[in-house]
């Protein structure tokens, strides 16, 4: 298994346009050719997940997992989106200094990841410390959250040699909504849509087994 850091976060520098995310997929193209990874497996999240399945369209690829993408936001769900994690960036920035403690605390724990967590106040305190400090230093946050707000919606269909794609959705995501998954799915028929039914945006932090049998399953 590889994990990358994406140009822009954690440990990887920003690119002249990292900031946009056509700039990110080509990012990852790029990896994957230099690398000759053709025909690797991906799994996304959020969106990374958008990410992944924006390399299923373009092919090159072999069997794709998308957790909660984005990019399928119609109207003022754009809006609730730029705002609502908008402010959430802005937030973390300003109690960088305080997130270890925050994240120790169950109650503002569970006010921190209201939006993201179906269940907050159960996660793990280093977790979401860790998860929330890099959000806070990721130098190209702003920018892309502008890009994904105002950009065009997700297409597809895959490509014909992209193998495989699992599109899994949390039934109480409040970034991502439910609704948006049907988009997904229309945009990328072939696709196989797995609901978590007891997680927020990021299925891997509320129903971690589940999400591994659910990745696992799609890339054998």
């Amino acid at each position: 298994m590889i994990a990358i850091d994406l140009p822009g976060h954690g440990a990887t520098p920003a690119e002249h346009d990292s900031g946009t995310f056509d700039g990110l997929v080509g990012s990852v193209e790029r990896y994957i050719a230099d690398n000759g990874l053709a025909g690797i497996d991906v799994v996304g999240s959020s969106m990374g997940a958008r990410i992944v399945l924006e390399l299923a369209r373009r092919g090159n690829i072999g069997n794709v997992v998308a957790l909660d993408p984005g990019g399928f936001w119609r109207s003022w769900e754009r809006t609730f989106f730029k705002i609502t994690i908008g402010v959430s960036g802005r937030l973390l920035r300003a109690i960088r200094p305080s997130l270890p403690m925050l994240s120790g605390n169950a109650a503002s724990r569970t006010a921190l990841l209201a939006q993201l967590s179906a269940h907050p106040w159960a996660l793990d305190p280093q977790v979401v410390a860790t998860e929330l400090a890099s959000l806070s230093t990721t130098s190209t946050f702003d920018a892309l959250v502008h890009d994904l707000a105002s950009g065009r919606e997700q297409t597809g269909p895959a490509a014909d040699a992209t193998g495989r794609i699992v599109i899994g959705w949390g039934r109480h995501d409040r970034l991502c909504l439910p609704r948006q998954a049907a988009r997904a799915k229309a945009a990328f028929p072939s696709a196989d849509l797995h609901w978590f039914e007891s997680s927020g945006h990021f299925p891997m932090w509320d129903m971690p087994e589940e999400t591994i049998a659910v990745i696992l399953a799609a890339t054998r």
